[in-house]
Formats: structure tokens, C-alpha cells, sequence
């Protein structure tokens, strides 16, 4: 450097600027520079073409563009190694301006954007300044062939990537192997695996990735036999190979064989493990549940000094999580902090701490994450869900509102389905509204929870409304979603034409569809449209039948009184019947008095479900409705010698975004008062409208005047005589009960809606019954 005399060095001027960019060295390139500025030397285009090079890829991007704005005179060169710098430091904006400066450009500028948009994920724009190069003339090269095929295997543009190909043969270029890999690529991405064989077939050279894209091609496609006939031929297989084959294994379910090949990747070659090969073999232990062979890849890890930071700590975490060591889990958590802990391990490590009913730490993890994206969110608000507690599910969503992220499809499902399961109408359109600000409206997943949550909070208007809207983007879900809602609110007829109009279009139901119609069928007494629809669901569909149809059926049978034909069925089920089947015969029984056919349910029931109070308390109602009282004290007396619990009936009502809860003969609420001499009045007039007390209802041996006592204070009655205090004339009510509604109640209640002209709605344990001007819309079929 002492002795380089510029003016007659520029040729080794250039070469040590060129050694410098090898060695990623700067301090030569600017002692060059500094020497050339001292002499006061004039440099050549070509010298300060290097100079320019050097700044840019030894990473003094602003020294290069310092420069390039001194130069009196540019080259093509010039602009493109400025060019290449804005496109490799993400600043698209700039290249973009400065692309369109340049006075002649070639096949570096052009691929140069292409490898930008490439980079950034942008891939359609890749494409479209690919298509713009080929119609200015300017020829791709192999580099720009291999990027912009990689655009078309991330987009999966097979008809572009197709086009592609055939200009490759044009050129010549199917020969060049990191070309032909990127066509093999581009088809195995896209789905087309007979082109990708012929691409393989037909190169005479290849590399290591050609056959590790072919292996994995083949393990996504499931094809086994040929992802290991073609490692076997491999001569020496990289660790990319060995992935290929244990991620393969890993997703299509074999995780034993995923951790057989692992094992065999350790004693047959000297290859390490990546992050990739124990992310996957940890993942296959998670699946499994083996908290054993789990900590036997940790040993290995620790072993093999791996740095559980990032990737490797998030996949011990999710296996320590699933395995049911959430202790270990958050001791790994704490070992590596929470900057690297992904949403995986989080959501993991969340379900951990649900299945133990324990969140808290869970919440003191999810504050500590330095990122939070929607996806953590949404998952610690369904964790809170999960749990029942609401109230912390709804004030971390309010959270996420004011200072997260906004919320995406599958929050505002998840919240919607919080609102579905406390029947809350009123918070239910504020999301709906907040839905619309989004504009999420238009999602499916948004959409069918919306029709869930207006049916379930009693509004069979609005998910009306809900369904035609999104008519556009419907699918089976949506489908079966609408027609569930018109089943559970005894439009079974509207709900039996929706599906119809479902098969017309040639949408295929799924069991869960034919559950809906179904049910649908056996609200409404439709016995043999009922039978239609199993067979059809059987032998149009190919749907085999679950313990849901086989239940739905025997309701269907039971419902109408056809209890003998219910029990046949049963009898003949290809599978046990479980305790939804013989709670189904058991509550038929009840209703249309078959004592007989009631003990042999109730026995069915219990040695399936011993503590199943609800058997008991069947079983006693059934004897007690027939008069039967010693029979009925009996079933009852077993019931308390072995400690069963019977099942408390509620009714609730929400006003004024308040859920008061009710009880039988209240006497906890602060109006109690009012309440009871409200629910005096209405009982008064109702009988001088002509109502008449069931008091078979009340399945004790009692007097008659203590009987209409019981029945007039039943939950659902002073949760309606609550309401009427504190709500406006002509509102609609809506009145929730975990129970099915009694004959008195039911009887009572279309008296009631009479009296007071409103329209009551009430969702019991089953359905929903509308009652409006002394009628109901089940038809008194329930």
C-alpha cells in the first residue's frame, strides 16, 4: 500500500478492491480510496465501478451511494450495483424509483428487482417484472429463471410456471441443473407430480437437492415406498435428506417411524442434527404423548450442546406440554426467556395449564411476551373460555381492542362462541358491529358464528339475516350452522327445505349436516322423513353413522311414542349404545308413562353411567307421573344412599348487560319481593283466562294447593315475572333453562305471553320455544 502509485496501478487497484470483497475486509478499500483522493487522481469509470461495488457488499450502502452520486459518468453497472443494494435492504420503494432511472437497462437490473420482490414474499409482483422483461426484449438468465420459478412455487402458479418451462427448453437451459431444480421444485409445489418426475427423469445431472425435492415431493403426496426407494439409491445422503424423510413420516402420522429413522440417522452417518431434525422428532414424542422418549431427545440435545433458544427450546416445550409435564415446560421457559417463545409453544404450554385448571401462569407468560400476535392473543382468550372464566375471556378482549393487535377471523369466532354460550344478544351485535368495522363480516368462520350466536340467544331473525348475507362465500359449515339454528327453534319444515336447497346446488353434507336435519326431523314429529334422510345419508353419502345419528333416531322414535321401535333400534345398533341413546329412550319413556321400558333404559344407563343423575331422576319422575309413589321414593332413596346429586334447574335473564340467575322458590334476589308478588298477579289472572295448573308436574305426593304453590314459583316463571318488572312494554323477553321446560311452564307460558302481549322466548336443555299470543311455536311437540 506504500509503495501502489495509483496513476499507473489501476489494475491492481481493482484486484486488491476485489480481494477486499472476498475478505469482507473494509479497511483496504478505503485506504485505496483515501490514497486515490490524496494524489487528487481523476478516476476511471471502471476503478470507481469497483470502488462502488466494494461499499455496497462490505455493507457501507450509504458510502456507495455517496459515491454513485459523484460519478460524472454511469454505467449500466453503476445503477445496477446501486440498484442490487436497495433491493437487498428490503427498500423496494427506492428501488423501484431507481429502476425507472436507469437509461438502459438489462437482464441484472431486471432479474435484480425480480430476486427484491422475491425476497420480500412479494411474489405476483416477481412474476409481473418477469413478464415485463421478457416483452422489452431483455433475455432471463438461469438466475432469473430460478427466481421467478420460485415466485410461481410459493403463489402456485403451475399455468405461469408451465409457460416458464417451455421458454426454458427454448433458451436451453433444462440442462442447467439449478434450473431444472427450480422447474422440479416449482411442480412438486404446486401439486403436479407426474411433470415433476419428468423433470427428474429427464436430467442428466444431479444434485443433492434434486433428489431431497423429489423425497419430500413424495412424502407429501404419502407416497412412502417411492420418498425411500429414491433415499436408498442416494449415495450419501446430506441431513436435509434425513429431515425429508422423518418431517414426512411426522405428518402423515408415523411418528414411531419418524423416530426409528432419526435414530437411525445417528448410528449410520456422522451427520448432526439441525433445528429441523429436532423439531420434528420432538414433535413425533408430543404426538405420542412419550414423555420418556421425550427426555431421552433432550439428553441427546444437552449432549450434543445444542442451543435450545429459538426453534429447539419451543419444540421441547411443546413436547414437555403435551406429554403432561407443564412444570418442566415453564422451567424452560424461564431458562430461555420469553423473546424466542413462538405461538406454538405458547398455545402448547396454554392448553397445558387449562387441562390442569390452572391459567395463571399461562396469563403471567402471555404478559411477559415481549410479541404478541393475534394468534397469542385469540389463544389466551379461548384458554380463559375454556376454563369458564368468561368474565377474564371478555376484559382480555376488550384489551386486545384498545392496545393489540386487531382481532382476525378466528378471535371474533372464538368470542362469538363465548356470547353463544351465555346467550347474550346485546354483546353479541356489539361484536357483530365490530365484526362489520373490521369488514370480517364476509368470513365463513366470522359468518357461521354469527348464525350460532343470534340462534342461541333466541334471534332466529337476525341469523336469518346473517345466512343471506353471506350467500356468496357459504359453505357446508354455514349450511349446517342455519339449518341447526331452524331446528333448535322448531322451524323444522323451513330447516328440512334448506337442505333441500343445499343438495340441489350440490353442496355434499357432512354427519354433522345430517345431525342438524335430523334433529330437525324429531323436533317436528317428521318420523319417516327422519328414516329418509339416515338411509340417504348412508347409502348417497357414504357417511357411516355415529353414536349423534343412532341418538337423533332413537329421539325421533321416542318422541312420537313409537317407544318399542325405539328399543329395536337400539338393539340393533352396530355399535353399544352409550348413555346419550339410552338417556334418549329413558326421557321418551318419561313422557309417554312406559314404567316397563323406563327400568330397562335407567338399568342400561347406569351401568354405563352409575352416578348419572339424571337416570335417577328419570326414572323416579317416570314412577312418580304413574301414580307409582313407593317406587318413585325408592329410586330416590338409592339415589341419595349413593351420594348422586341431582341436577338443580336454573333459569337466567340478561338485563341490561346483567345476568341474573333464578332458581326453584328463589329467595336470594335483592327484588325478591316484587318478583313473587308479581308472579301472585300473573298466576291470578292467567287461571281467570282459563289456565289450569298441572299439578302432575310436580312428581311428589303433596297436597293440591302446596303443588300450585311449587309449580308457580318454577325458575323460568320468576324469571319472567323479573323481567316484566324491569323491562319496557312489548320488548321481546328471552329467558334461558338448563332443564327442559316442564308441561306447567310450558303451558303457563303461553298464558303468560297472552296476558301481557309479548313474545317470550325460552331455550331450554333441547330447543327454543316462541310465545306469542298464547301459542308456541313448537306446536306443544316437545
Amino acid at each position: 500500500m506504500q509503495t501502489l502509485n495509483p496513476s499507473s496501478h489501476s489494475d491492481t487497484c481493482v484486484y486488491l478492491l476485489q480481494s477486499a470483497i472476498k475478505s469482507r475486509d473494509p479497511f483496504i478499500g478505503r485506504c485505496i480510496h483515501a490514497r486515490l483522493i490524496k494524489h487528487g487522481l481523476c478516476l476511471g469509470v471502471f476503478l470507481t465501478n469497483n470502488l462502488l461495488n466494494f461499499y455496497a457488499k462490505t455493507g457501507s450502502f450509504s458510502d456507495a451511494q455517496r459515491l454513485f452520486d459523484e460519478m460524472p459518468l454511469k454505467t449500466t453497472f453503476s445503477w445496477n450495483t446501486i440498484l442490487s443494494g436497495y433491493a437487498k435492504g428490503g427498500n423496494l420503494y427506492s428501488a423501484r424509483l431507481l429502476f425507472d432511472e436507469i437509461p438502459q437497462l438489462d437482464s441484472v437490473s431486471w432479474t435484480t428487482m425480480i430476486v427484491g420482490y422475491n425476497h420480500l414474499g412479494l411474489f405476483d409482483s416477481a412474476i409481473h417484472t418477469f413478464l415485463r422483461m421478457v416483452s422489452s426484449g431483455i433475455s432471463p438468465t438461469q438466475f432469473t429463471f430460478t427466481n421467478v420459478l420460485a415466485s410461481c412455487a410459493a403463489t402456485q402458479a403451475l399455468d405461469i410456471g408451465k409457460k416458464l418451462h417451455s421458454f426454458v427448453v427454448k433458451l436451453g437451459l433444462s440442462g442447467v441443473v439449478p434450473v431444472a431444480n427450480s422447474l422440479l421444485n416449482m411442480y412438486a409445489k404446486c401439486g403436479d407430480s407426474v411433470m415433476a418426475k419428468v423433470v427428474f427423469d429427464r436430467m442428466r445431472l444431479k444434485d443433492k437437492s434434486t433428489w431431497n425435492t423429489m423425497i419430500s415431493m413424495h412424502m407429501q403426496f404419502g407416497r412412502l415406498d417411492h420418498a425411500l426407494a429414491l433415499f436408498d439409491q442416494m449415495t450419501d445422503p446430506d441431513i436435509v435428506s434425513w429431515n425429508s424423510i422423518i418431517t414426512g413420516y411426522c405428518h402423515l402420522g408415523y411418528d414411531l417411524k419418524a423416530l426409528e429413522t432419526f435414530a437411525l440417522m445417528l448410528k449410520s452417518s456422522s451427520l448432526k442434527s439441525d433445528k429441523f431434525t429436532l423439531g420434528s422428532v420432538l414433535s413425533a414424542c408430543a404426538n405420542l404423548e412419550s414423555l420418556k422418549l421425550g427426555k431421552q431427545i433432550h439428553a441427546h440435545i444437552v449432549r450434543a450442546n445444542v442451543d435450545i433458544a429459538g426453534p429447539v427450546g419451543n419444540a421441547l416445550i411443546s413436547m414437555y406440554t403435551k406429554s403432561g409435564a407443564v412444570e418442566i415446560a415453564r422451567r424452560i421457559v424461564e431458562l430461555t426467556g420469553t423473546s424466542s417463545l413462538n405461538v406454538i409453544a405458547f398455545t402448547s404450554l396454554l392448553d397445558g395449564y387449562v387441562k390442569i385448571g390452572d391459567i395463571n401462569p399461562a396469563r403471567e407468560i402471555f404478559d411477559s411476551l415481549k410479541f404478541r400476535d393475534v394468534v397469542a392473543w385469540t389463544a389466551m382468550i379461548v384458554g380463559y373460555a375454556q376454563n369458564d372464566l368468561i368474565s377474564d375471556a371478555l376484559a382480555l378482549f376488550r384489551s386486545m381492542i384498545r392496545e393489540g393487535p386487531k382481532p382476525n377471523d378466528y378471535t371474533l369466532a372464538a368470542v362469538l362462541s363465548i356470547f353463544s354460550s351465555l346467550a347474550s344478544l346485546d354483546h353479541g351485535k356489539q361484536l357483530h358491529a365490530v365484526a362489520i368495522r373490521l369488514d370480517k363480516v364476509s368470513s365463513i368462520s366470522v359468518g357461521n358464528a354469527l348464525i350460532t350466536m343470534y340462534s342461541r340467544s333466541g334471534s332466529i331473525k337476525d341469523a336469518r339475516k346473517v345466512f343471506r348475507r353471506i350467500s356468496s362465500y357459504r359453505d357446508t359449515s354455514t349450511w349446517t350452522s342455519m339449518i341447526l339454528a331452524l331446528a333448535q327453534h322448531g322451524l323444522g319444515n323451513e330447516a328440512i327445505e334448506l337442505f333441500e336447497k343445499m343438495l340441489q346446488i350440490n353442496l355434499k353434507p357432512d354427519h354433522i349436516t345430517y345431525v342438524s336435519v335430523l334433529s330437525a326431523c324429531t323436533h317436528v314429529g317428521l318420523v319417516e322423513e327422519g328414516k329418509s334422510y339416515f338411509n340417504l345419508m348412508k347409502n348417497v353419502h357414504n357417511i357411516e353413522p355415529t353414536s349423534s345419528h343412532y341418538a337423533c333416531m332413537i329421539d325421533l322414535f321416542g318422541r312420537a311414542g313409537l317407544l318399542e321401535e325405539a328399543y329395536d333400534f337400539i338393539r340393533n345398533m352396530p355399535i353399544e349404545p352409550d348413555v346419550v341413546a339410552w338417556g334418549s329412550l329413558l326421557s321418551s319413556c318419561r313422557v309417554h308413562k312406559n314404567v316397563d321400558l323406563a327400568k330397562v333404559a335407567a338399568e342400561k344407563l347406569l351401568l354405563i353411567d352409575p352416578n348419572n343423575s339424571g337416570a335417577y331422576s328419570a326414572l323416579a319422575n317416570t314412577l312418580s307421573s304413574c301414580g307409582k309413589w313407593e317406587d318413585a321414593a325408592k329410586v330416590r332413596k338409592s339415589m341419595r344412599d349413593r351420594a348422586v346429586k341431582k341436577e338443580q334447574g336454573f333459569s337466567w335473564v340478561q338485563i341490561q348487560n346483567k345476568v341474573h340467575i333464578f332458581g326453584v322458590e328463589d329467595a336470594l334476589h335483592p327484588q325478591r319481593d316484587a318478583i313473587y308478588c308479581m308472579i301472585s298477579k300473573i298466576w291470578k289472572e292467567i287461571k281467570k283466562m282459563g289456565f289450569i295448573p298441572d299439578t302432575n308436574s310436580v312428581l311428589h305426593d303433596l297436597e293440591q294447593e302446596v303443588k300450585e304453590q311449587i309449580l308457580s314459583h318454577h325458575s323460568e316463571k320468576l324469571a319472567i315475572a323479573f323481567a316484566l318488572i324491569n323491562t319496557p312494554d312489548h320488548t321481546t323477553l328471552r329467558i334461558m333453562k338448563n332443564l327442559r321446560v316442564c308441561n306447567d311452564c310450558h303451558s303457563a307460558i303461553k298464558y303468560i305471553s297472552m296476558l301481557v302481549e309479548r313474545e317470550i322466548i325460552v331455550r331450554d336443555a333441547t330447543r327454543f320455544h316462541h310465545f306469542k299470543d298464547g301459542s308456541c311455536s313448537c306446536q306443544d311437540y316437545w
